[in-house]
């Protein structure tokens, strides 16, 4: 894995659901290129024209709330997002997340703060945030040994084999 992350941000609010990250209607798909084509097209029209590898999405509370499914952190990661950052993120999504080797962070300051637009770059072995954009720089926790081992392996199964 790329202990950096650089890109420009894509911000949305509060209890971002698994729906709108991947609408229910595409689910027929094991495709990762599929679903990425789909990605965040319910809460923002232009997210998968826009979207360019190593960018962020920053989120509020919540993120990625409603079913248990795989598939939203998988379109998320195949979209080419680096990281998420968010003051809080469902549990389900949180494990699922790490499980494919999607990076992500809470920092609720950070979440709140940085805009949509932003160049950030992020350190997921310090877990500091710097908005390049404002220059202003955030603490996260970073992930534990194990779990940035996860995933710079790509997820929790490649992990294992």
């Amino acid at each position: 894995m790329n202990l950096n992350a650089s890109g420009t941000v894509f911000k949305y609010g509060d209890n971002v659901d698994t729906d709108v990250i991947i609408p229910a209607r595409y689910l027929n798909t094991s495709s990762h290129a599929e679903l990425a084509a789909h990605c965040m097209e319910d809460i923002d029209k232009e997210f998968v024209s826009k979207v360019k590898q190593g960018d962020i999405i920053v989120g509020e509370k919540n993120f990625g709330c409603g079913s248990s499914r795989e598939h939203a952190p998988i379109a998320i990661q195949a979209a080419g997002v680096s990281c998420v950052i968010a003051c809080t993120f469902a549990r389900i999504f949180y494990r699922n997340a790490i499980n494919i080797g999607l990076p992500i962070l809470e920092c609720p300051e950070a979440a709140k703060e940085i805009k949509s637009g932003d160049r950030v770059s992020v350190d997921f072995q310090t877990g500091i945030i710097t908005n390049e954009t404002t220059g202003k720089t955030y603490q996260a926790e970073p992930f534990p040994e194990f779990i940035q081992n996860i995933i710079a392996k790509g997820g929790l199964l490649n992990s294992i084999k």
